[in-house]
C-alpha cells in the first residue's frame, strides 16, 4: 500500500492514488501542486474536483501558503466553466469532514445555468431567534478570529 504509507493513513486515499497515477481519471488540470479531474458522479457535466497533490484532509489542514494557489486554480476552473462549457456561472464548494466523501481536501467546481434544478444549498436553512442571538454569535466569531494568528 504505497499510497497509505505516503499519506500516513491506515487505508489508501483514492485521491492520493489518482495523484500518483494509480487510477483512472479524466484529468483537466495537472501542475506541480494540484490535480483537477472530472467527478465520476457529477452534479452536471463538467463537475470538476480540484485537490492538492500532497494529502491534506481539510481546508484547515492546508498550509497557508497553498490556500492562495488552490483558490487561484478554482477561480480558473470556474471561468472555464463559462467560457468553454457555456454555463452561466458556477458553484464552488468544499466540505470539511461532514459530507466529505473522500478524506482528502477537494474543491467542487460545478457549472451552473439558471433553471438547472440545483436549489441553492443542499441543506435546510435556519434563522436566528432574534437580532440579539445573531449579534452574540457574531461577537463570538470575531473574538475567536482575533485570537487566531494572521496568515499573511
Amino acid at each position: 500500500m504505497a499510497v497509505a504509507a505516503r499519506t500516513g493513513r491506515s487505508s489508501p486515499c483514492v485521491f492520493c492514488a489518482l495523484v500518483a497515477g494509480e487510477g483512472p481519471a479524466a484529468v483537466v488540470l495537472n501542475d506541480d501542486g494540484f490535480l483537477g479531474f472530472l467527478d465520476r458522479r457529477p452534479l452536471f457535466v463538467g463537475h470538476t474536483l480540484l485537490v492538492p497533490k500532497v494529502h491534506h484532509e481539510t481546508l484547515t489542514d492546508l498550509p497557508p501558503d497553498l490556500v492562495g494557489p488552490l483558490f487561484a486554480r478554482a477561480r480558473l476552473l470556474a471561468g472555464v466553466m463559462e467560457t468553454e462549457l457555456g454555463s452561466e456561472g458556477s458553484f464552488v464548494a468544499i466540505n470539511n469532514r461532514v459530507s466529505q466523501s473522500v478524506a482528502h481536501l477537494h474543491v467542487h467546481v460545478v457549472p451552473r445555468t439558471k433553471g438547472d434544478g440545483l436549489r441553492g444549498f443542499f441543506w435546510p436553512r435556519t434563522t436566528y431567534a432574534d437580532d440579539e442571538e445573531m449579534a452574540a454569535i457574531a461577537t463570538r466569531i470575531r473574538a475567536a478570529l482575533e485570537r487566531e494568528p494572521a496568515d499573511g
